[in-house]
């Protein structure tokens, strides 16, 4: 937004993803920055923008996405937050609102992002729908071996989908890669500078094919050091998958939680 006088916010909010096409706007589809710039609209009036931090596919939710609104009018953050929420529908809910400087920008301030895959052991009545139930037995220690090899700066080209950003880099900084055992549920999480389109998801394919004993430690390392399309095959579904924290210069990364309707489910005691 151009001109001498407008407010900018910091929002972070989650979000069900199963209902929209993606984060990013899209003609005749629904996105979650178009539900919120439309809920925006009405309360600042048609000069709002809305940019997210990053943007997650159709299917894909969040815990903790972050985005910039800025308006030609200031209101106060608790006073946003609440009406933005009475605006918006049940899938789709603001967390936090702050005042954010006029420089400050929601994905080129980041310098880093968190992801959660959740995958299931057994078939939910309440939480198909963010998880993916895998039938097979997995064996968790082989997942977590193999698990150990994404740490560090690595060559990510066997995991993503190039057809968007052809003339983007595959090298990726890995900071942290986990996986943890939570009642039926295995958790997978992973921290980075960034992520490739689709990267997550056939990073978990991969370790899945793992557990089920279908790939070694060695040929999981081997995906680092050579391209390979086999990752493309493996894919995880999107259900399962969740932007769990936009990092900024200083944050730490937050306790792993899992998302509500899990929760309440009892899926992870």
């Amino acid at each position: 937004m151009t001109g001498t006088r407008f407010f900018k916010y910091k929002l972070i909010l989650e979000y069900d993803g199963s209902g929209y096409r993606g984060w990013q706007i899209q003609e005749n589809a629904r996105s979650v920055q178009g539900t919120l710039l439309g809920a925006a609209a009405e309360l600042f009036g048609p000069e709002v923008e809305i940019q997210g931090a990053g943007r997650t596919d159709a299917g894909v939710h969040a815990l903790g996405q972050v985005a910039h609104l800025t308006a030609r009018k200031a209101l106060s953050p608790p006073r946003i937050k609440t009406a933005l929420n009475d605006l918006l529908p049940g899938g789709l809910n603001i967390l936090q609102v702050e005042e954010a400087p006029r420089a400050w920008h929601a994905r080129h301030d980041a310098v880093g992002r968190s992801y959660l895959y959740i995958v299931s052991r057994r078939r939910s009545a309440f939480g198909k729908r963010y998880v993916w139930w895998v039938k097979d037995p997995l064996d968790a220690e082989r997942m977590k071996e193999a698990c150990g090899l994404f740490p560090g700066f690595h060559d990510f080209a066997s995991f993503a989908d190039r057809r968007l950003d052809r003339n983007v880099s595959t090298q990726v900084r890995i900071d942290a890669a986990t996986i943890e055992e939570r009642g039926e549920l295995i958790l997978f999480r992973v921290t980075g500078s960034h992520f490739l389109w689709k990267m997550v998801r056939r990073m978990v394919g991969v370790l899945v094919e793992t557990g089920r004993g279908n790939l070694t430690t060695a040929e999981v390392a081997s995906l680092l050091v050579s391209r390979s399309d086999f990752p493309a095959r493996l894919t995880a579904p999107p259900s399962g998958l969740y932007l769990a924290q936009v990092l900024y210069r200083g944050d730490a990364v937050a306790p792993l939680t899992l998302p509500p309707p899990l929760m309440l489910a009892g899926e992870g005691e």
